[in-house]
């Protein structure tokens, strides 16, 4: 399975809401908190090219977007095979 990683912060819905679902997949999560993390947001901007809302979410080296990006995909059928590379 293709590791996740997905820029968050604190008491953001979109980001529970997307991590729940990544939960639901078992997918391998690496949640990066860009409240807490030095240097975060600068480095998910620059990986998402220029977005700057949370989440930002990536699986292996594709970037998925956000939280709405995410559940796009579920719904197209596209997720689950994105997360199996």
């Amino acid at each position: 399975m293709q590791p996740v990683t997905i820029y968050t912060q604190p008491l953001c819905g979109f980001c529970t809401r997307a991590l729940h679902l990544l939960a639901s997949k078992n997918a391998p999560v690496t949640e990066i908190d860009t409240a807490r993390v030095r240097g975060a947001r600068a480095e998910m901007t620059q990986r998402a090219n220029g977005r700057t809302s949370t989440p930002q979410i990536f699986i292996g080296d594709t970037h998925v977007g956000g939280c709405d990006d995410l559940y796009a995909l579920e719904r197209a059928g596209k997720l689950d095979a994105l997360l199996q590379g």
